[in-house]
C-alpha cells in the first residue's frame, strides 16, 4: 500500500492550494461554523457505508470526514491558533496518557478492566465531573444513552432491568395524565427512561430506532405500491385498507 505520510503531506498540499490567494473562491470563504453541516453529513455518510459493509464507498466516506478534518486544521492555521500537526500530535499523546496499560506498565486485561479507570485517566485531563466531556450537540438518543452509562459507571444505575421497566411504565402514566406545557417534559422523560431500558439490554437505541424507521419505510412504500398498482390515489382508500396493506407487508417480512 501506500505510504501514508506521503499521502497526507499531498493531502495538505491540496488543502493549502486551495486556500491560496489563487485558490477556490468557495473554499476560501467559508469558515469553521460554515462547515459544521458538510462535518455532520459526511460523519453519517460513513455510518451508512458501515452499514452497508460497502468497503469501496467506507474508503470514499472516511477520505471525506478526513477532507474535513484537514480542512478545519488548515483554517486554523491561517488564523494562527494551531496546524494539522498539532492536531495529529494532540491526539497521538492523548492515546499514550489513556492507554498506560500499552504504553506504560499498568496491568489492565479486559474490557472492563479499561473501563473501569477510564473516567480516571480522562480526569487527568482537566475532566472534573463525571459527565463532563459528552456532547450536548450530540442525537438526542446518543448523548442520553451516554449520560445515562457515565452515570452507571460510578454505581448510579439500577440493579436490573425490571427497575428500568417500572420507571418507563411510571413515565407511561405521568405522560397519559399530562396537560398543556408539560407534556413536552413528560415525553422527554419518558423517552429518556426508553433509552435507559435499551442500554441495560445492550442495545443502541440510536440504531434500534433507525432500524425501526428502516422496516416502516418498507412498508409503507408497500402500501404505496399496492396503491399504485390497482390504480388508485391515498384519497380513494381508507385507513382500514392501508392496515391490511400494513399487515400483508409484515407477513411477507418486511
Amino acid at each position: 500500500m501506500e505510504n501514508g505520510s506521503k499521502a497526507m503531506e499531498d493531502l495538505l498540499e491540496v488543502m493549502g492550494k486551495l486556500l491560496s490567494p489563487q485558490g477556490c473562491p468557495w473554499d476560501r470563504e467559508q469558515t469553521h461554523e460554515s462547515l459544521i453541516r458538510y462535518l455532520i453529513e459526511e460523519c453519517y455518510e460513513v455510518i451508512e457505508a458501515i452499514k452497508e459493509k460497502n468497503m469501496d464507498k467506507l474508503k470514499e466516506e472516511l477520505g471525506d470526514v478526513l477532507l474535513q478534518v484537514v480542512f478545519h486544521a488548515a483554517l486554523a492555521e491561517r488564523e494562527g491558533y494551531f496546524n494539522f500537526a498539532d492536531v495529529a500530535r494532540t491526539v497521538q499523546e492523548k492515546m499514550i496518557r489513556r492507554h498506560p496499560h500499552v504504553f506504560a506498565d499498568m496491568n489492565l486485561k479486559t474490557s472492563d478492566d479499561v473501563m473501569d479507570h477510564w473516567e480516571g485517566f480522562k480526569k487527568k485531563e482537566g475532566k472534573a465531573r463525571v459527565l463532563d466531556g459528552i456532547p450536548v450537540m450530540l442525537p438526542a438518543l446518543l448523548r442520553a444513552e451516554k449520560l445515562q452509562y457515565k452515570a452507571s459507571r460510578v454505581g448510579f444505575d439500577w440493579p436490573d432491568v425490571q427497575g428500568a421497566l417500572d420507571k418507563l411504565k411510571e413515565e407511561m402514566d405521568e405522560l397519559a395524565r399530562a396537560e398543556g406545557p408539560e407534556i413536552e417534559e413528560e415525553i422527554g422523560d419518558l423517552l429518556f427512561a426508553m433509552v435507559n431500558v435499551a442500554r441495560i439490554k445492550g442495545i443502541e437505541p440510536e440504531q434500534a430506532l433507525q432500524k425501526c424507521n428502516d422496516k416502516f419505510v418498507r412498508r409503507f412504500n408497500y402500501i404505496e405500491d399496492a396503491l399504485k398498482a390497482s390504480g388508485r390515489s391515498w384519497q380513494e382508500v381508507s385507513l382500514e385498507e392501508m392496515d391490511y396493506y400494513w399487515d400483508q407487508a409484515k407477513e411477507k417480512g418486511l
